[in-house]
Order: C-alpha cells, then sequence, then structure tokens
C-alpha cells in the first residue's frame, strides 16, 4: 500500500528507522535574512511550523513578509524517522511532511498573519498532494508549539473552511498537532532558501484563491510568479 496509486502513511513500525546523528550539515546563516538558522534565537521570539507542499516556495513566502520574520528554515516533521535524507522522506517511508520553520517576533508580526499566509498560499484541500506533487511528503499541515497557537490554528481553520465551502471547495485535509509529539529535522543545506540562489527554480506554491480577508489582517504581498496545478478530480487521501 506504501507504494500504491493512492498514498499511505506509514505506521512508526513500517517506517525507515533513520539515524540517530543527522549525516548532512545545515548552513549556519540565512542566506536572505543573514540570522542564525539553528539559533540562538532572540528573546520573546515564536515558532512556527508548516506544511504546505514543496518547501523551496513555501519558504520564501514567509521570508518575504514585510516585517517580524526573525528566521526560516526548512525540514521534515510530522513523521517517525529519526534524522531522514530527503530521498528517504521522498519515499514515502518517513511519515514525515516537508515543512517550512519560521522563527518570528510576535510584537512586530502576529501569528494570525503567518496563518493567513499559510492558508492563502496552497490548496488545503487536497490531501496527500498540492499541485503535481503527490505523496504524503506534501501534505498540508501545522504543528504548534504553544496552546494558544494550536487555538489560534483550529479558529482559523474553522474560519477558513466556511470560505471554501462558500467558494465550492471540499473539505479541509490540514493536521494540526502539537510539535512537541513531531520532531523537526532540518533539511539538507541545499534545499535551505533554495529559490534565493535559484531564482528561476521550481515554485510550487499555489492556493484557491479564497482569501481571508480582514479576519487575519491585509492580504499577503509575496507570491510565487505561478500557482499550483489544480489536482484533477477527488483528492488522493
Amino acid at each position: 500500500m506504501l507504494f500504491g496509486r493512492t498514498p499511505v502513511l506509514p505506521t512508526a513500525e513500517q517506517a525507515l528507522p533513520g539515524r540517530p546523528q543527522p549525516i548532512y550539515t545545515v548552513p549556519d546563516r540565512h542566506t536572505v535574512l543573514g540570522t542564525p538558522l539553528l539559533g540562538p534565537h532572540p528573546e520573546g521570539h515564536e515558532i512556527a511550523d508548516f506544511g504546505l507542499g514543496c518547501f523551496w516556495g513555501a519558504e520564501r513566502m514567509f521570508w518575504q513578509l514585510p516585517a517580524g520574520v526573525w528566521t526560516t528554515l526548512v525540514g521534515y516533521q510530522g513523521g517517525h524517522t529519526e534524522n531522514p535524507t530527503y530521498e528517504e522522506v521522498c519515499s514515502g517511508l518517513t511519515g514525515h511532511t516537508e515543512v517550512v520553520r519560521v522563527v518570528f517576533d510576535p510584537a512586530l508580526v502576529s501569528y494570525e498573519r503567518l496563518l493567513k499566509t499559510f492558508w492563502e498560499s496552497h490548496d488545503p484541500t487536497q490531501g496527500f498532494r498540492q499541485g503535481n506533487d503527490v505523496g504524503t511528503p506534501y501534505r498540508s499541515a501545522i504543528y504548534t508549539h504553544t496552546p494558544a497557537h494550536a487555538t489560534t490554528a483550529a479558529a482559523s481553520r474553522t474560519s477558513y473552511q466556511q470560505l471554501l465551502t462558500a467558494s465550492g471547495h471540499g473539505p479541509i485535509t490540514t493536521e494540526i498537532l502539537p510539535a512537541a509529539d513531531r520532531a523537526f529535522y532540518p533539511a539538507e543545506g541545499h534545499h535551505q532558501q533554495y529559490l534565493a540562489r535559484n531564482p528561476a527554480g521550481y515554485c510550487g506554491v499555489g492556493g484557491t484563491g479564497v482569501k481571508l480577508g480582514d479576519l487575519f489582517g491585509t492580504n499577503r504581498e509575496a507570491s510565487c510568479p505561478t500557482g499550483i496545478a489544480p489536482a484533477p478530480g477527488p483528492t488522493d487521501e
């Protein structure tokens, strides 16, 4: 079933075992922002983890926000395999999804503003895919770091579902889970800020066109040149 037409999440027993330590290094600094990727982070800053398809374009959406984002980095989360490689995650045998970690100053940018970017930048109804990217590593996910974030994320999902339903879209498949139960593993160095070093590279970020409007502030400023391809027929989940 793991290699069938419909992607299936592996159980902990089915997942690749991984390794106790990573087998690659991560750059010290953000290519665009110049800030530490792995910390230390300034006191009072918070962390948000989002999965919204291919993490190359998704990461750029957040570092391009006008204020408040201290650093961003991409990685793997939500699965079972310790310290996986990109190839292992793409196999579907780790259970991880591609995520963007955003370290932000809540005095300058709210968690609600980050959620607005998240919801509007992808189609959260597609199950185990985003456009032409098919598989469990491309599922929509929010991994929360505080009870307040969990409550806000759940409320935003309810609000966005109402807007999507009114626009003729299906049910949201986004998983919202505590990050404490879902370890984050930074991705290989060449994936970090990929589109800053490869401006013409693949950007799978798009969206449904449905905006959250004034509910979570002004519309997002950043975007990819083109959106995601629509899913043909029902979701593959």
